[in-house]
Order: C-alpha cells, then sequence, then structure tokens
C-alpha cells in the first residue's frame, strides 16, 4: 500500500483523463490520496472528486499562501464554515509563500497563524506550504509549538538543518519529485534522516519526478521517487511503501 500525501486531484489537467490517470494509479499500488486545499474556487472540485473516488481520497481544508489576497478574511471565513461543517483529515495546505509576491507577506502570517489555531482546536494536522519562507514559517511555529502542533511539512526542499528544525515541531517531510532532481539537493542529506519522519507525495500535476520532469505530474509517479528513496535507504522498495504509508496515518489518524 502507497499513499500520496499530497495531489491536487481535482486540478482541471486531469479533466480529460482522470479515470485512466487513477486507474494507474492504483495499478501501481496507490490506494490513499490525500488532497490538500487552494481556496474556495476549487473547494466544490474537491467534494466532487470525493463523492466519486469515497474510497480513495482524503479531503483536506485550508487558504494556500498564493491565494491570501484582499479578500483573505472572505477566504478564511469559507474554510472556517466548512471545517464546522465537515470532517476533514488536516488543515492544508497553508504557510507562506514569498516567490512570486511579498506584499502580502503580514496577511499570510495571520492567515497561517489562524489557520494552526483552527487546526489545533479541531485536534487535525496541518500541512504545510513554503516557499522562499523557511524562517518565516520557523518564526510563526516558534510561536505556536505545542503538543498538539503537528503535520507534514509539504515539498520539503530545504537544508539537513531546517529539515531537523521542522521535524523539532511534529512535521514529518513530505518528500516528492524534487529527492529524484539532479539539482534537488535534498537527496544528498536524506540518508541522515531516519525514515519515520518521511512521508511521501507526488504535490501532482506539479514538480513530476524524473524522467517526467517538466512534464504533468501524477500520483503513479510516486513510484519513481520510492526507487530513489531505494538507493538512498539502501532497503526494499516494500519497506519504504510500508513505512512511509504507516507514517502518514500517524499523522491523518487513518
Amino acid at each position: 500500500m502507497i499513499t500520496d500525501t499530497h495531489t491536487h486531484l481535482y486540478s482541471n489537467q486531469f479533466d480529460k483523463d482522470r479515470e485512466t490517470m487513477m486507474e494507474r494509479a492504483k495499478e501501481a499500488g496507490i490506494s490513499r490520496f490525500f488532497i490538500p486545499a487552494i481556496d474556495s474556487s476549487y473547494t466544490q472540485r474537491m467534494l466532487d472528486l470525493e463523492e466519486k473516488y469515497p474510497y480513495d481520497v482524503y479531503l483536506m481544508m485550508g487558504l494556500h499562501p498564493t491565494s491570501v489576497k484582499d479578500n483573505y478574511l472572505d477566504e478564511l471565513a469559507h474554510v472556517r464554515e466548512w471545517i464546522d461543517k465537515k470532517d476533514f483529515y488536516a488543515i492544508g495546505e497553508i504557510g507562506i509563500d514569498l516567490y512570486w509576491d511579498k506584499s502580502f507577506l503580514t496577511q499570510q502570517q495571520e492567515a497561517f497563524r489562524t489557520q494552526i489555531q483552527w487546526a489545533k482546536e479541531k485536534k487535525l494536522p496541518i500541512v504545510i506550504h513554503c516557499r522562499d519562507a523557511f524562517d518565516e514559517i520557523f518564526e510563526v511555529l516558534e510561536t505556536e509549538k505545542s503538543n498538539d502542533l503537528y503535520g507534514i511539512f509539504h515539498c520539503f526542499t530545504g537544508t539537513k538543518e531546517q529539515a531537523e528544525k521542522a521535524i523539532s515541531y511534529n512535521m514529518k517531510l513530505g518528500i516528492g519529485g524534487v529527492a529524484t532532481f539532479k539539482n534537488g539537493k535534498i537527496d544528498k542529506f536524506l540518508h541522515e534522516i531516519d525514515l519515520q519522519h518521511i512521508v511521501l507525495e507526488t504535490d501532482a500535476p506539479y514538480l513530476a519526478p524524473t524522467p517526467y520532469r517538466g512534464k504533468r505530474n501524477e500520483s503513479a509517479y510516486i513510484t519513481n521517487v520510492i526507487e530513489k528513496l531505494v538507493d538512498i535507504y539502501g532497503i526494499s522498495f516494500k519497506e519504504i511503501a510500508e513505512i512511509t504509508t504507516q507514517n502518514s496515518k500517524a499523522v491523518f489518524g487513518t
């Protein structure tokens, strides 16, 4: 059993072949798909996906940092409304992204902190999006750290020191296609991080692993990530799949 802890299966990039894409993933052994939210414009697509694949997909709810704009309070109200009326498996993806636009940093920090507090209230994990913002993310986590703060540092691309710091806040590291890139860098130190701290993800349709880099990613390609981890950790494909799935169950509670 393989778990993709982060995949945007509702993306319109899959609209023409979603069923065959899902079949490929299931044939490859992936049976659990955790679906992060972005903003209110995607909520119905997520619900439709859950209705179509009720035994395979597990929904999160949250406001993605790149969707924190002038209307972010309305978007946060949308998140709050949904977590109060429906069960989700995590608050995510949430965080700070300073790659495209730094002008909403203060609002991103506020949205991140607010959603962390909601996750604690609902006893849910968080799934963190971080881009060009490790210091800013850690600053918020430091003020919110507690036994009931836990989750996944999605698409981890930092240094060994940043990995250890993320783990110190009860975060697993979401490892995907970047681990297979020649310039991905994380493959140089991952062997020093115990596998108990690792979960697998694709971030499909983004960040396709080698040899598909630059093309549309899909959940079936998570097997390429596992093969890379086999090289890094020196244990079998089956063991990587089992351990990382157990790790995902520890986070999501299912």
